[in-house]
């Protein structure tokens, strides 16, 4: 085989392999603190780049490739992986170290042979050797090195033991002469749909005189289907077209005879390097645990318990830390005030600057907490069997299998739920379920539902031996839920057309989870929580601080010192300190008005009332898009019950009591119901916005998702309203 003549500068190592290789341990031990994560070009997928020291006078960076089961291209992801070794443009790598699991050999050299087979100077790492050698598996190194022609390194990834090795074999291979291997055989039946697209390869590369023309030839053969494969020249994708076609009129499957030559041709190598005892192959816990785990009863009934600890973790688990962080943004924002004079940078700087970044920072106990117990999952192997064992109920709504877990973290909040997407292979898959799952009822909408069902909805009203209240909000749940899967099964046949996600995964063997992978992979998803998504967060808080300060009506602070300055000659003590306190609110109250949100709020006014909404209900819709919760002290302002105010009593009350101009109750049953419906479907949050663009890397989709959920929303709300009205109901 001939090698691409290393690289001017930096030497660049891929690191390869099968998903549950144990690629991501491997990376993080031969580059340790010098990782880096940034995403690769064009698409939102992790690339890991780090700094790997092969000997005292060479050093490589080590470039962590998408785990992939082969280099034939169907998603994006894969697509990324096929980059990195075959790219269109630039030089190959130096050399590419593959991981695979020594105790399912067969499996993993589907892909090692796909990348010697082009040509690429290519090292095998067989991880796990402590775990195959207790299953009894028996592997000849020298045998199998003999068999592929690469040079074979044992390695125990978690332990690190190996790597010294692993790092020797890579510089000696790229310190030495590359080795000719024979092209891959085939069939004469086979060969002849091959022979076109390895002409044309020649053509368009002249200067490529490798035998690995004929494995690229194979890879264009299994991969050219997909539409959102780019770079790729024209031509060859109507000579790979024509291939198809013609084994279709012979009906011939191409793809399988292609999978299956590979195949027959793996075993052939392997038949006499690899031993498996035949209770390895099907035998011990494994299938003992996974009939409890994968069943359709049993294994709901052990996810709903760890979704249970999880949701006990999330909710309760969080709240001394959440509560820690906004104990700590509330000290730094009275140093603030205490060391800065009054003015408008102080004002911005507390309620705008510390305010905004305090909204961020409260998340990341839920995030951190969320991550680590989905790491916990994925490095045990669970979480494959429950994406297992729910695929058909999801893929019935046009959802991936892998969507399941993120759904159910919506219920705590849908910024850690949008980045657990993470986890779902295709790009659309993956767009589809963060552009739904924002309709999951989360926690900030828990204090909006409190307060109107307490104002709307008798305490004392039951229904048999349950109450009204709990009634309601049991609703406003189970409407989220339903209008998620209802979302997800329109975005799959509309914007995101595409058929039904097939599920194909591999069942890894179930392992204890690795401390420093748990450790690394919550710190990578919580920087980048903060560093990206914090800054569009804080950004648009600060507009949303300025749109509810200014402008400031000059006239207003004059006219409420003039009612102070009475108040001081009239009262004293107690009488005296309520009097300035409700002079405090009022002035809040006239300035709110005058500002642009106020502005807003009557402008949107004629918009909103069929809804059974006024212009400063419209102020706390406006408010809100900041945080949900944030309509409950936007109400209290407005209402003059002050800032700090929650669904207490004085803010029920003056609600309760709240009319139009012409005397009618503004927060009647159906306005209540109607405002609850709007929390459920109206995307008001921005965080989730900001991190909904962070994740899908375009403005598009955030702003879809604002479109369609705000116009869900007002329809939800109108025919509540308006169709109860139309019932007799008030």
């Amino acid at each position: 085989m001939s090698a691409t003549p290393p690289r001017e500068g930096r030497l660049q190592i891929a690191l390869a392999g099968n998903p549950n290789a144990g690629k991501t341990t491997l990376f993080n031990s031969l580059t340790g603190a010098s990782a880096r994560t940034g995403n690769y070009p064009g698409i939102t997928v992790e690339r890991r780049t780090g700094r790997w020291r092969l000997s005292d006078t060479l050093e490589a960076e080590l470039l962590d490739v998408p785990g992939t089961y082969s280099l034939s291209a169907r998603s994006p992801e894969e697509q990324v992986a096929v980059d990195a070794v075959l790219p269109t443009e630039g030089s190959a790598p130096d050399v590419v170290v593959v991981v695979a699991d020594a105790g399912a050999l067969e499996r993993h050299l589907y892909l090692a042979c796909q990348i010697i087979d082009i040509g690429l100077p290519t090292v095998l790492a067989l991880n796990l050797m402590d775990e195959a050698t207790k299953a009894g598996v028996q592997i000849d190194l020298e045998g199998l090195r003999g068999a592929l022609g690469v040079p074979i390194v044992p390695l125990v990834a978690t332990r690190a033991e190996g790597v010294e090795e692993l790092a020797a074999a890579v510089a000696e291979l790229i310190e030495s002469e590359p080795v000719a291997i024979e092209p891959e055989e085939l069939s004469s039946s086979l060969g002849a749909l091959v022979e076109p697209v390895e002409r044309l390869l020649e053509e368009l590369r002249p200067e490529d005189t490798t035998p690995g023309r004929r494995a690229r030839a194979l890879w264009a053969l299994l991969s050219l289907g997909d539409d959102e494969l780019q770079g790729i020249d024209e031509g060859l994708r109507e000579v790979v077209a024509h291939a198809h076609q013609s084994a279709a009129t012979a009906e011939r499957d191409l793809d399988r005879e292609i999978i299956e030559a590979r195949y027959a041709r793996i075993d052939d190598r392997m038949r006499y390097v690899v031993t498996v005892p035949a209770e390895a192959r099907g035998g011990g816990w494994t299938p003992r645990i996974d009939a409890v785990l994968t069943h359709p009863l049993l294994g709901a009934l052990v996810f709903a318990a760890a979704m249970l600890a999880l949701f006990e973790a999330l909710f309760r688990g969080s709240e001394p830390l959440i509560g820690g962080v906004e104990a700590g943004v509330g000290f730094v924002q009275t140093v603030a005030t205490d060391l800065l004079p009054e003015g408008a940078f102080r004002d911005l700087l507390i309620d705008g600057v510390i305010a905004g970044v305090g909204n961020v920072v409260v998340f990341v106990p839920q995030i951190a907490m969320l991550f680590a117990f989905v790491a916990v999952l994925e490095d045990s192997g669970y979480l494959a069997r429950v994406a297992f064992m729910i695929d058909r109920l999801m893929r019935g709504v046009g959802l991936h299998g892998k969507a399941f877990v993120p759904l159910l973290s919506g219920f705590a909040c849908a910024v850690p739920a949008v980045m657990a997407t993470r986890t779902i292979e295709s790009r659309k898959d993956r767009l589809v379920t963060m552009l739904a799952l924002p309709l999951m009822s989360c926690s900030a909408r828990l204090p909006v539902y409190a307060l109107v069902i307490a104002i709307v909805f008798p305490s004392d009203e039951t229904v048999g031996f349950v109450s009204v209240g709990a009634l309601v909000l049991f609703s406003m749940y189970a409407l989220s839920v339903a209008s998620t899967l209802g979302a997800a099964a329109v975005l799959r046949r509309t914007v995101l057309r595409g058929p039904r996600p097939a599920l194909v995964l591999e069942l890894p063997p179930y392992r204890w989870p690795a401390p420093r992978n748990i450790l690394s992979s919550v710190w990578r998803r919580v920087k980048s929580f903060l560093v990206d998504a914090g800054t569009i967060i804080l950004a648009i808080t600060i507009l949303l601080w300025a749109l509810l300060t200014y402008p400031k009506d000059e006239s207003v602070p004059v006219r409420f010192a003039d009612l102070r300055a009475t108040a001081e000659q009239t009262l004293e003590g107690d009488a005296l300190a309520d009097r300035l306190s409700e002079l405090d609110v009022e002035e809040a109250q006239e300035q709110l008005r005058s500002s642009a949100a106020g502005s807003i709020g009557r402008a949107i006014e004629p918009v909103i009332e069929p809804l059974g909404f006024d212009w400063r209900i419209g102020i706390g819709l406006i408010g809100s898009f900041a945080a949900r919760e944030v309509l409950v002290s936007t109400l209290g302002i407005v209402w003059g019950i002050g800032d700090d105010s929650d669904e207490s009593e004085p803010l029920r009350e003056a609600l309760r009591d709240a009319t139009w101009p012409d005397g009618r109750p503004l927060f009647t049953t159906l306005t209540g119901l109607a405002l609850m419906v709007f929390f459920v479907l109206a995307a008001q949050c921005m965080s989730t916005v900001a991190v909904v663009y962070r994740e899908s890397g375009s403005w598009k989709w955030p702003a879809l998702m604002v479109l369609y959920m705000t116009v869900l929303a007002y329809v939800g709300a109108l025919v509540v309203q308006q169709g109860g009205q139309l019932l007799g109901y008030v």
